[in-house]
């Protein structure tokens, strides 16, 4: 693995690698050429205009040649000029009309929207247009929450903007593309798959295109607070003192030295101003005078007001010390033991992607009567909306990045874009109480080449965030005997080991997993972070037959046995919350396009597993906090 891995990780911040393959040619744009790109924390509590609505969209079967030329460079002629055909004097315009075009909703994914785009992969078009007025002093940007995979946008037929990755947020600057009056925006989404993105070209879940989270105009002055960082000092162990005293950063973009900043949080009797450094940035440290510690006993949130000239960016923020000792995950210096489930963002009922209050208070529903204290939030960045209602509910969370199964862990632009989709990750979210893990990986197989890589990363994650704990889930070994020893180097690198495992599914009967004796080569708490069996909603029999209810209620009676005899155990999320979509799955009558190992269909219909695992959350049966 190239040594440049950790050296090119800061200036890959806010800088795409972006490798295009279309019409047979690889055209890759490199980070050399790509323009630097601001990342706005904390767009949801600032003043916005929502473009949030019906767009109109133009669907470009493979291959994309109004995207794309010959070379595999990104056009600027065509479909982005967003010109409209005079079908009585001419000239041509490539022969197409937006405004003549249908629409799609946005946010929304464009496979559950349009029948016939129900599979389509590849690239369509989104136009609209918006009002814009130029304020001296200020700036103004397009938010996108996410669109999946690649995005190109043009403002008026200036192109701004590009990104790559299909579930975190980018910030374009109209500023010098929109004029006084009516603009209008075009953006080409392209969900193709290619071996070397993150995540590669087979997965298990559904793979939706489109712009599928909120999209706004962020206008703020012309220096402006773009990021920030407030949490409880970190220090070597946990103490009163600790509990009491606030730390952090506020990021000022394109201030010169000495500007001030000011952060307050009048509930904790903290009005503090600071200054910047020649870099923009303002460290603090504060003393509060008095903090109730979040929990999901206790999620208390703090309003934080963060200040710097004419800007002012106002956030609820909770405060919380997480750490391990030997096998112990430690919340606010006490024990805790995280009884969740894996959660994808399939939104419940409707289907398609998670982008609405409603899919997310629908999900958190299921998990409260689970009694569950923590989702594993799988197998990439999720909607903005998941972590804020977890906050304010209690719910503790993992989140990861995309690194799933297949991925060129031996070139090195995928390293840089996976420290990209990191720092995205957790800069957007590093505010958040409820986040408690990083996860840099899920079911990577088990090489040299690979663990240089993951740990580079998550040595990476904990540099970017001290305050969190970082994780991964492991495969293997293979469950053969009944002595398994998880050896993976990859531990040596983690604060908390996931164990995936499906013994009674994919290997051996139900009952087998009672005589397995668990060893990990470290001391440190583990996680089974995935485990469980298919069942179609309705479909009954007995305990060893397939695809039944009673069979996946059975595999997690015996999960839970061979569970409650390992020491290590501090968690346990079972595969998976809900039914959910995956083009992998294919048995008809059975799976039907879905993976069937839900708790809950995809109506959030309740399957006989779902009462086992209720029984031991609500008893607290299966593990120990220490």
């Amino acid at each position: 693995m190239p040594a440049s891995h950790v050296a090119n990780s800061s200036r890959t911040l806010f800088l795409r690698v972006c490798s295009i393959v279309a019409l047979g040619a690889s055209f890759s744009i490199g980070l050399a050429q790509q323009p630097l790109r601001t990342l706005i924390v904390g767009v949801d509590h600032r003043q916005t205009t929502s473009l949030n609505g019906p767009w109109h969209y133009l669907i470009e079967q493979p291959p994309a040649r109004e995207l794309y030329d010959d070379q595999g460079n990104v056009r600027d002629s065509g479909y982005a000029q967003n010109t409209r055909p005079n079908i009585s004097t001419g000239p041509h315009n490539s022969e197409y009309d937006f405004y003549a075009a249908p629409t799609l909703k946005v946010p929304g994914d464009w496979n559950s929207q349009d029948p016939t785009l129900f599979r389509f992969e590849g690239v369509v078009w989104y136009q609209r247009e918006f009002q814009f007025q130029p304020k001296p002093g200020s700036r103004t940007f397009l938010h996108v929450g996410a669109a999946n995979y690649r995005s190109f946008v043009w403002v008026n037929g200036k192109r701004i903007c590009q990104h790559e990755g299909g579930f975190t947020p980018f910030d374009c600057e109209v500023t010098a593309a929109a004029h006084a009056g009516t603009n209008a925006v075009v953006i080409a989404v392209d969900s193709t798959r290619h071996k070397d993105d993150i995540p590669t070209v087979s997965y298990d879940w559904f793979n939706y295109g489109g712009i599928t989270r909120d999209v706004s105009l962020v206008t703020v002055p012309d220096h402006f607070i773009d990021d920030y960082d407030v949490h409880l000092q970190h220090g070597n162990v946990f103490s009163e003192k600790a509990a009491r005293t606030l730390s952090g950063y506020v990021h000022v973009q394109d201030a010169t030295a000495g500007t001030s900043v000011t952060i307050r949080i009048p509930e904790a009797g903290v009005n503090k101003t600071v200054t910047t450094d020649a870099n923009g940035r303002a460290e603090f440290t504060a003393d509060a005078s008095s903090l109730t510690l979040w929990s999901p006993a206790s999620p208390k949130l703090y309003r934080v007001s963060l200040a710097s000239g004419s800007d002012e960016v106002a956030d609820e923020i909770g405060f919380r010390d997480l750490r391990v000792d030997g096998t112990k995950i430690l919340l606010n210096g006490k024990p805790v033991f995280l009884q969740g489930a894996n959660v994808h963002a399939e939104a419940p009922l409707r289907g398609g992607r998670v982008n609405t209050d409603e899919d997310v208070k629908n999900l958190f529903g299921m998990l409260h009567d689970l009694h569950a204290n923590f989702a594993r939030l799988c197998h990439y960045p999720h909607d903005e909306r998941m972590e804020r209602y977890a906050d304010r509910d209690g719910i503790m969370l993992w989140s990861e990045i995309p690194l799933w199964q297949r991925i060129s862990f031996d070139k090195s632009d995928v390293y840089d874009k996976a420290v990209v989709m990191l720092h995205e990750m957790i800069r957007r979210d590093r505010n958040k109480a409820s986040v408690i893990f990083w996860s840099v990986s899920n079911e990577t197989p088990n090489n040299p080449t690979r663990t240089k890589f993951l740990t580079d990363l998550a040595n990476e994650a904990r540099r970017t965030d001290p305050t969190r704990l970082i994780t991964s889930a492991l495969i293997g070994p293979k469950v053969s005997e009944d002595q398994i020893r998880q050896e993976d180097p990859l531990m040596q690198a983690l604060d908390v080991v996931g164990q995936n495992e499906y013994i009674g599914w994919y290997e051996g009967q139900p009952e087998e997993a009672d005589r397995k004796v668990w060893t990990f080569a470290v001391n440190k708490p583990v996680i089974f972070s995935e485990f469980g069996a298919e069942a179609k909603i309705g479909n009954h029999g007995g305990d060893h037959d397939r695809w039944t209810e009673e069979q996946e209620a059975n595999v997690y009676e015996h999960q839970f046995a061979m569970m409650r005899k390992i020491p290590q155990v501090r968690g346990v999320t079972p595969w998976v919350l809900m039914d959910f979509r995956s083009t992998t799955r294919n048995i008809p009558k059975l799976q039907d396009g879905y993976n069937r190992k839900g708790l809950f269909s995809e109506k959030m219909e309740k399957k006989k597993a779902f009462e086992v695992v209720r029984k031991a959350y609500e008893g607290h049966t299966i593990g120990k906090a220490e």
